[in-house]
């Protein structure tokens, strides 16, 4: 049979690992031409178009490679992406935030109860995975009761009631967790402490907000303030964003997101104050959109902490492009006491 030289196999390099010598192939690579040799593509033609019979030493080539000079289009470079279903992200907001509207302008006892199921939801979700991916097990039944208790009781009785429900809480979590073994009882009782101020306790704050004479406009003002404050850090940091705020904590966070967030947030807080805040003025709002920027990003820093010590992305599935309840909690629970101090130093607490 006679000895011709290989082609490269994948239209590259002949160097390359995928070109080697193959027994079961029509050309080997080994062989030097004779001058006035026939071309070796030519050649190889003729092996294709000859039949088993005609050659029968020579497999038929399948599928031949196309040719190595061929131009490839470049790959299309990649569009930014929000990472999330923008269109279930948006139809749920517009759902919550018609539900949370009519409940604080129509009766504040709706809103209230809107709280504690938020509470309620938020807490079990975070103990679920508290206990999936670290194995503590905070007591979920104390913490529900008692988060509900709190809200109800920052409503009717004021600071003085809050921080009795918080004190009566985390009492019940030490002595609901005695009823177990006690392995692992400090690390679970520390855990349902940090639950119960993180997420009852801190809602608190809308309710304290809400006993004011104008608190249906105080609490419509902080949520106002925070959306704004984090579509703002969306907007920019999604056309503008360079720079990296926090990488370690939050890769898509960027300081040119941060400088929206404060931009807006100043803006709406100015506006809000003027015509929403009874006795309020336009550069109360601004120091006040400063401090909910802030507050709202820490925030949110603060759940991608521990979302990261947990290993997940979200807290929830239970609403559709946000993930859980406390995907949308994050950067309101801070904010909450923020802005209840702040209108309380700007216009009193009536």
């Amino acid at each position: 049979m006679p000895i011709v030289p290989d082609v490269p196999a994948h239209g590259g390099n002949q160097d390359d690992d995928r070109g080697a010598a193959r027994l079961g192939g029509p050309l080997f690579r080994d062989e030097t031409f004779r001058p006035g040799a026939p071309d070796p593509a030519l050649r190889d033609e003729t092996f294709r178009h000859e039949t088993p019979s005609a050659q029968p030493h020579a497999a038929v080539p399948q599928n031949p490679e196309p040719m190595p000079d061929a131009p490839h289009p470049a790959p299309a470079p990649p569009k930014k992406s929000a990472g999330r279903d923008l269109g279930a992200a948006i139809g749920v907001g517009v759902g919550l935030g018609a539900v949370i509207v009519a409940s604080l302008f129509v009766v504040k006892a709706v809103f209230i109860g809107v709280i504690a199921v938020a509470v309620v939801v938020g807490l079990w979700e975070l103990t679920s995975r508290l206990q999936e991916r670290k194995g503590i097990k905070a007591p979920l039944v104390p913490l529900a009761v008692g988060g509900a208790a709190m809200v109800v009781a920052g409503y009717v009785r004021g600071t003085e009631g809050a921080w009795v429900a918080m004190a009566l809480t985390a009492l019940a979590v030490l002595v609901w967790r005695m009823t177990e073994p006690p392995e692992g009882y400090l690390k679970d009782v520390t855990a349902g402490v940090f639950a119960a101020f993180y997420v009852p306790f801190l809602a608190t704050f809308v309710a304290l907000m809400l006993t004011a004479d104008d608190g249906a406009f105080r609490v419509l003002t902080f949520l106002l303030l925070t959306v704004v404050s984090d579509t703002g850090a969306y907007a920019v940091g999604w056309r503008f964003g360079k720079h990296k705020l926090a990488p370690r904590i939050s890769p898509g966070k960027t300081r040119e997101g941060l400088l929206g967030a404060v931009s807006f947030a100043m803006v709406a807080g100015a506006l809000c104050m003027q015509f929403l805040i009874d006795d309020g003025t336009w550069w109360q709002g601004l120091l006040l959109g400063l401090a909910v920027a802030a507050s709202a990003t820490l925030g949110d820093l603060g759940e991608s902490m521990i979302k990261r010590d947990l290993g997940i992305k979200d807290m929830g599935t239970l609403l559709p492009g946000h993930g859980g309840i406390m995907d949308r909690l994050d950067s309101l629970l801070p904010t909450a006491p923020v802005v209840w101090l702040l209108l309380v130093l700007f216009v009193g607490s009536g």
